[in-house]
């Protein structure tokens, strides 16, 4: 491994994977720590995927609310907490990863959540993994009961290819408008200020979380 990925698998301060919660939640993911690199991959996704809640009300936006012991210890959040845990994961078994940032426009969502992003153009992370030589794209964002709760398959991810746009119907339920870039640690002061310029309804009164007083799980039935 080159200087620069080998710089990838460190902890950082929102990617702090040294810690016990992390450690802890990789433990439950994971048969074996020695496995390849791919199987780990593929198994610390699905872990993210479908052993974190995909919330997006009451979700903390403060520096420790978004750092990945936050969130294997909540296991809730959304893709910008679920994107980091599993960034930080991957890492912690030696497998190089960045997070990834963009505009999309998203076909899951509740006419209530639509209201509060301000239409169907979200500010969205996911994450990149250094597998085989090669950056791969990693979603694990919604997770496989709320896709049902809302129509659409989950998200698979097979380590090989992007997994990055959710089918729906004829046409992809995600739709990459804007890419703002990779980055090696969560860029703190770009997110908070990309939410609350973006979605500034979508905040509570402190801005440093989001509006709470709903489930999208419990709003999937307004959609039908």
């Amino acid at each position: 491994m080159n200087d620069r990925l080998d710089l990838l698998t460190r902890p950082t301060a929102f990617l702090d994977y040294e810690t016990d919660e992390v450690q802890a939640f990789i433990d439950h993911a994971v048969k074996d720590r020695a496995a390849d690199r791919r199987t780990n991959a593929i198994e610390l996704y699905y872990a993210v995927r479908d052993g974190v809640d995909y919330e997006v009300y009451g979700a903390p936006l403060s520096p420790e609310g978004l750092k990945a012991s936050n969130t294997a210890t909540t296991k809730s959040g959304f893709c910008l907490h679920k994107s980091a845990l599993y960034a930080a994961a991957v890492r912690a078994l030696g497998i190089p990863s960045r997070l990834v940032y963009g505009d999309v426009r998203n076909h899951l969502a509740s006419p209530r959540l639509l209201d509060h992003i301000g239409g169907d153009v979200f500010f969205h992370g996911l994450t990149q993994v250094n597998l085989d030589g090669r950056w791969v794209k990693a979603t694990p964002v919604f997770n496989k009961l709320l896709c049902k709760l809302y129509g659409m398959p989950a998200l698979e991810f097979d380590g090989l290819t992007d997994s990055l746009y959710h089918p729906h119907g004829e046409g992809a339920a995600m739709e990459f408008l804007t890419d703002h870039g990779a980055f090696d640690d969560v860029p703190y002061e770009f997110v908070l200020e990309s939410m609350r310029r973006k979605h500034p309804k979508f905040l509570d009164d402190r801005g440093t979380g989001t509006v709470g007083g709903g489930r999208l799980a419990d709003e999937s039935v307004l959609t039908r």
